[in-house]
């Protein structure tokens, strides 16, 4: 068991669990953020739809209302500070029957009691004239000019940064297995040794339910919601201007087609439940797929199917009390953060499903206050470092940038990735930045070295060389996403024997 005494220790490097940790280093206290994978945001976190709502949606009084509102007025300038893209792009919610348009009228009048600023309905006339390729039997719309996207793994990947340049620690590959309380002090036993902590928040996503268990702490059931999307070329990025949502269902807002922050256009999701068997399974189906683009289809009836370059699925963490018997009950719809009421001093940040990104800011600045009630030291240090400098990406540079950066460090002249226009002083960088990446995928999310129309089949091998020199690892040694995902075997000669053909 390690001496050192944490004044708090945050479960999972999600973008809720990232927010709460920077949140924590604007105090004096000790900060250990910890995340069972490889790099943060490898959960929920990196698969969803990048959408920071308007706030219209949740339910007036819940706590998803609450921070909603408040996390989504945050993001301009938490995105300018640390360095992060956001676009406030505005959405939609459009009704394509009689019926759907009353159902506008109910959102607009929950939003107004959130406090969502500037919501209206357009008719038929001006919305087709906001989405020129929109269906023809789209009748009427809620717009929220205040909804936005941005890049949810470079956002969770900013705050988890700014935590650690603020001096938070972070680890990786640490499974907790084990939180029990010896007085007033936490041990977390884990993969990597035991950890003591005066306050122990879980922000586990999918497994906060797993993690409540373990502390004695309030019991509830985590029941994931795997959802299926499709991401089109950024060549079909004049397809649409807004987040375009269908009028919501009992299992979420629908299908959605949005522009990303990249220029990309991202359909979907579905809304699958999953039992057991399929814990956290992220491949995608046939169905699902299928589905997907027939219900986007009433939406934008002509998408370009052929300009699809990937699909992929995540899970959310949709909260269930649980029954006596264990199973789930009802849901509990609303985000769960509290202080535990039986186990002082351990917190929850649990059921982080839609609207968690928008709202992450918002809960972290909730967390601090219930931390400070609950005995935390919150007084602010005055030494806070409020802005991240990032990695200036040069596909997106202007010409004279573009030959300033060539001439102050020459490997920005080396493309890596031609899809993407990523250069090898980004890849160097993302490896080498306070909170540094260490496998492809990690390189990826925040270079996007892999992410064009080949994803990755030509930049894969450079980049694999690039982490091995710079990690000074074997290139056997490299992983797609850590553990045992090697991306080499070995060398072809070697693997053939002598008088082999391979080369």
């Amino acid at each position: 068991m390690t001496d050192i005494l944490y004044d708090a220790v945050v479960i999972g490097a999600g973008i809720t669990g990232s927010c709460i940790a920077r949140e924590l280093t604007k105090t004096a206290a000790k900060v250990l953020l910890i995340e069972k994978e490889n790099d943060v945001s490898c959960g929920s976190s990196k698969a969803n739809s990048g959408i920071i709502h308007g706030g219209y949606d949740p339910v007036p009084g819940t706590l998803m209302a609450r921070f909603n509102v408040r996390g989504s007025s945050l993001y301009p300038e938490l995105a300018q500070k640390l360095n992060f893209d956001y676009k406030r792009t505005g959405s939609l919610v459009i009704a394509f029957d009689e019926k759907k348009k009353v159902l506008l009228n109910t959102l607009f009048e929950q939003g107004r009691a959130n406090g969502v600023k500037e919501l209206r309905i357009v008719d038929s006339d001006e919305l087709h004239e906001m989405e020129p390729k929109l269906g023809q039997n789209a009748l009427a719309a809620l717009y929220s000019p205040t909804a936005g996207i941005v890049s949810p793994y470079k956002a969770t990947w900013a705050f988890a940064e700014s935590a650690v340049i603020n001096g938070a620690e972070f680890m990786r590959n640490t499974s907790v297995h084990k939180i029990k309380k010896d007085g007033s002090i936490f041990i977390v036993h884990t993969g990597h040794g035991d950890i003591r902590a005066r306050f122990v928040i879980n922000a586990a996503g999918v497994a906060a339910d797993k993690i409540s268990a373990m502390a004695g702490a309030r019991r509830f059931v985590i029941k994931q919601r795997r959802g299926e999307y499709c991401l089109l070329d950024n060549k079909c990025c004049s397809l649409v201007n807004h987040v375009l949502f269908q009028t919501p269902t009992e299992l979420g807002k629908g299908v959605l087609i949005t522009r990303t922050v990249d220029g990309n256009i991202l359909i979907g999701p579905s809304a699958d439940d999953q039992n057991e068997d399929m814990y956290e399974y992220k491949g995608t189906t046939a169905s699902s797929q299928s589905d997907i683009l027939a219900k986007a289809s009433l939406t934008i009836p002509d998408i370009p199917r052929g300009n699809i370059i990937n699909s992929f699925a995540g899970v959310r963490a949709v909260a269930y009390t649980a029954g006596n018997a264990g199973m789930a009950d009802h849901p509990v719809n609303d985000f769960i953060v509290e202080e535990d009421a039986a186990v002082n001093g351990f917190f929850t940040a649990g059921g982080i499903c839609s609207p968690g990104l928008s709202a992450a800011p918002a809960i972290a600045e909730y967390m601090l206050e219930l931390l400070g009630k609950a005995g935390l030291d919150t007084k602010k240090r005055s030494d806070f470092i409020e802005e991240r400098k990032g990695i200036i990406a040069f596909g997106s540079a202007d010409t004279k940038t573009k030959l300033q950066l060539i001439k102050q460090n020459p490997l920005y002249g080396q493309i890596i990735c031609r899809c993407e226009t990523v250069t090898e002083a980004e890849i160097v960088q993302a490896v080498h930045s306070p909170l540094g990446a260490r496998d492809l995928d990690g390189i990826k999310r925040r270079t996007r070295a892999g992410m064009g129309r080949c994803q990755s089949g030509f930049c894969s091998p450079r980049v694999t060389e690039i982490l091995s020199r710079e990690m000074h690892i074997p290139m056997t040694s490299v992983t797609k996403k850590g553990g045992t995902s090697f991306v080499l075997d070995g060398k072809t000669r070697e693997i053939s024997g002598p008088g082999g053909n391979a080369e």
